[in-house]
């Protein structure tokens, strides 16, 4: 760089480009470089560096997507501690960060580190949790790491490696001896991806031609890899940039740096290093490139990245590699050609997610599940609520470590269904004279005092923010329970069936459907006519003896026999809906409690008990905002069954809170209380571990096998199955019938007494037409009061009375007509005749 530059290509070195990105920038020379994959040069801090090549960053995002992939949570980071590891390891930080994975545990390795040294490393690395390794190395003691972990025994079954694209690189470049190829059976390695086109077999035919009978480091045959392809198209790259450089007039010329001039004299001749002018419009130059060349399409980003990056995903196997599937930014994991994917639109779902079959290290096909427990001889620090009520859940047996119960039968059954052993001890939580808070055994995990916690643990929102649960193994819920009484039948237990709107409702309706019917009858049926007071009973008599189907009266019109029968129905769906709960009422014993549940309870003052250190207290206090006052702390069932019988007014309380699985077993000998009212939470008792810990799925998974075998029924059975109260044939309060339940019928028999009185108005308006509109007029009585009574009149009469008069006054009219036509005729022969009245006369007239 003494002389006149400008450009660079290289370094090969990560860790060489940062030192030399600093200069190139103070010289404005674009450095390009096709090996120095670091994401950090990639940033604003270095303009002037173009990487030519894919960036890591891409590499790592396979990376993560691949753990993702098969459900691993957690792995192990094995680098080389210099930028080039250091930054790479921490773009897969952040890369599995955002799939809610992690790096659980950082091994990083000197570039010089002895066999001594990584074996030390390995060594640890073995001791801890997870089996997932990712090493992100050179490949000058890459395959160091693995020799060690083969004789360490690290590459058995359950291990899984994923090498960076130095393997691929090593694979494809340099010999290896079948003793490195043993070393690094089953291990998973990325290479960038080329696309296959004549341009690159053409190149690699002529690059095989060139190096024919040339060796390398170890008289090797000198191999091309992937590197080797983006340095030909980075020198082609560079020079068309250079030709669009001076074909848009660019002047090559240079000014010193008086900076530079001070550091006069010395090996290094800085001084003689000069500015090229032009470094700027070169730069924008490459940028703007758009070729194609052996590696495919070279294009830039905005972010100054190659466009569609892309990633083979190798599995070495036997003497060689096996492709397994492709990796790229588009669409993620696939087992089809970028180049294809590209030309779809993207899916990143779950289901499109595809890799083909892996041989994992030790030979096998099973997916390694990809952690243990540390082999370090420590066992599982496992926190159990030490309680004292309600013992059958969860118990430490006198003067022992050992602890029984419904919850650790549970806990016990599902870690023998797992596939591996789980050393752990049971440690219990609470000083052996009050209960325990469950949410602070849940919050000492997080402060790693415990590695677990179970018993008699809801799962509530506060623990889940510092927890993972596994499945409920229970379904439990805050419920209250207060004293009841039995309710003895009473004289008037025959109205209890309906509500007093239900009566009243029902009641209008039987006046309403007779007086409907009646209107309808009226004109036809003798049984509907009659007196004032005796239609007003007919009224009553016929509409209320419809409910026991006992009515005398026929019904002769289509419009109320139509009612009837809508009618009729209605009161046979109300008629057994009233006897099946009245035989309810008078057989099934009654209870009654003040206590109507939590909403009658926040709506009182008096006191509420809730069991000594349960979430209760606080959901009461913080979700119903009942004032602390009125809480009272209760630790023993026999304290809840006193402070139930004393009452608010005896220092005792209305009511207990408390969940519901503790509560069943307490009613199970208390038969003067009763949960009242409906649950008012919905929650389930799980097992807590640290957050993402993978033994949390496991024993979910467990206790849905324990639930579908049966095995979690005969444990309930075992422990919560009491001799309950002889509560069978009673229940709480009545269940009263209101209208809610029977608007629909009755809006149905409304619409039809309305649409019956419609059409019969209509009918009576035409008949009063026809029979009447005319009198009216001849006989001058037309006005609208006239005529209103005079309809009046005509629907109070009989029918077939109106009938008769209209026939009479019809015949009686055309008898008229009969008549005005006789005489009519005799005047006019009277007058035609002769004064003599001679048949001649006439004649001749």
């Amino acid at each position: 760089m003494e002389t006149d530059t400008v450009a660079i290509i290289g370094p090969q070195s990560s860790v060489t480009a940062h030192v030399i990105s600093f200069v190139a920038n103070e010289l404005e020379v674009p450095l390009l470089s096709y090996s120095a994959t670091d994401p950090t040069l990639s940033s604003l801090q270095f303009p002037y560096f173009i990487m030519t090549s894919r960036n890591d960053l891409y590499q790592m995002a396979a990376i993560a997507d691949i753990v993702e992939y098969y459900g691993w949570r957690e792995v192990i980071a094995i680098y080389g501690d210099d930028d080039y590891g250091r930054n790479g390891i921490a773009a897969l930080s952040d890369k599995l960060a955002e799939r809610r994975c992690k790096i659980s545990y950082k091994a990083p390795l000197t570039p010089t580190a002895t066999q001594q040294e990584i074996t030390d490393l390995l060594v640890e690395v073995a001791l801890t949790e997870s089996r997932i390794l990712v090493v992100h190395t050179f490949s000058r003691w890459g395959p160091v790491v693995f020799s060690v972990a083969q004789h360490l025994g690290m590459m058995g079954p359950g291990y899984v490696w994923i090498a960076t694209n130095w393997l691929s690189t090593l694979l494809e470049t340099d010999y290896v001896s079948s003793d490195t190829l043993d070393d690094i059976q089953g291990v998973l390695t990325l290479r960038m991806y080329t696309p296959d086109s004549e341009l690159k077999r053409k190149f690699i035919s002529r690059w095989s031609n060139l190096t024919r009978g040339t060796t390398g480091y170890g008289l090797n045959p000198i191999g091309l890899s992937t590197y080797g392809l983006y340095a030909y198209d980075t020198v082609w790259l560079l020079a068309r940039a250079i030709n669009a450089f001076l074909d848009q007039g660019g002047n090559i010329s240079f000014s010193t740096e008086s900076r530079l001039a001070k550091l006069r004299g010395g090996s290094l001749h800085l001084d003689a290093m000069n500015i090229f002018n032009a470094g700027e419009l070169l730069r924008e130059n490459i940028l703007q490139a758009n070729m194609t060349g052996v590696t495919g399409q070279l294009k830039f980003n905005p972010d100054g990245n190659l466009i569609n990056p892309a990633y083979e995903v190798i599995n070495v196997i036997g003497n060689g590699i096996r492709k397994i599937g492709y990796w790229t930014n588009y669409s993620g994991l696939s087992v089809v050609p970028p180049e294809t994917l590209y030309s779809n639109p993207p899916n990143r779902s779950s289901s499109s997610q595809n890799l083909y079959s892996v041989l994992w290290p030790g030979q096998t096909a099973q997916k390694p599940r990809g952690w243990v427990f540390p082999n370090n001889g420590r066992h599982l620090r496992i926190g159990v609520p030490n309680r004292v009520s309600y013992r059958d859940f969860v118990s430490q047996v006198p003067g022992t470590d050992m602890f029984t119960g419904y919850c650790i039968d549970v806990f016990t059954a599902a870690i023998n269904l797992l596939p591996y052993a789980v050393p752990y001890k049971l440690i219990p939580y609470g000083d052996g004279i009050n209960n325990p808070s469950c949410t602070e055994l849940v919050r000492l995990i997080t402060a790693g005092v415990y590695d677990a916690a179970i018993g008699d643990i809801a799962i509530i929102t506060n623990r889940t923010r510092m927890a993972d649960f596994t499945q409920p193994y229970i379904e439990s819920g805050l419920v209250v329970v207060a004293p009841v009484k039995k309710m003895n039948s009473s004289a008037w237990s025959f109205l209890k069936p309906f509500t007093r709107q239900m009566w009243g409702v029902t009641a209008l309706f039987f006046i309403i459907v007779g007086a409907v019917v009646w209107i309808l009858e009226h004109r036809l049926n003798d049984d509907f006519r009659g007196p004032p007071r005796r239609q007003l009973i007919t009224i009553l008599w016929f509409s209320f003896s419809t409910w026991f189907f006992a009515h005398r009266e026929n019904t002769i019109s289509t419009l109320g026999r139509f009612v009837l029968i809508i009618w009729l129905f209605v009161v046979l769906i109300i008629n057994s809906s009233y006897t099946a709960s009245l035989t309810s009422i008078l057989t099934v014993q009654q209870l009654t409690s003040p206590i109507k549940g939590i909403d009658s309870l926040i709506s009182s003052k008096d006191p509420i008990g809730y069991q000594q250190g349960s979430f209760a207290r606080d959901y009461l206090i913080n979700e119903l905002g009942i004032h602390k006052s009125r809480l009272i702390s209760l630790k023993m069932p026999e304290d809840y069954a006193k402070a139930l019988k004393d009452g608010p007014h005896k220092g005792g309380v209305a009511a207990v809170v408390d969940e519901r699985a503790y509560l069943e077993l307490f009613l199970s000998n208390q038969c003067e209380f009763s949960i009242v009212g409906r649950e008012f939470t919905k929650n389930g008792w799980g097992f807590a571990f640290p957050r993402d810990s993978p033994l949390a799925v496991d024993l979910s998974t467990a206790i849905l096998k324990l639930s579908e075998n049966g095995d979690l029924q005969r444990i309930h059975d075992k422990w919560l199955m009491r001799s309950a109260c002889s509560s069978q044939g009673a229940k709480f309060e009545v269940d009263r019938l209101d209208l809610r339940s029977f608007w629909g019928l009755y809006l149905i028999c409304g619409i039809a007494c309305l649409l019956a009185l419609f059409l019969y108005f209509l009918k009576m308006v035409r008949q009063f037409s026809r029979h009447y509109s005319s009198e009216l007029d001849s006989s001058g009585r037309g006005s609208t009061s006239a005529r209103l009574q005079t309809f009046l009149s005509f629907v109070d009469e009989k029918e077939q009375e109106v009938k008769s008069r209209s026939k009479r006054r019809q015949l009686e009219m055309a008898s008229n007509r009969n008549e005005s036509m006789d005489n009519y005729s005799s005047k006019r022969r009277h007058i035609e005749s002769p004064p003599d009245g001679s048949p001649q006369a006439s004649n001749e007239a």
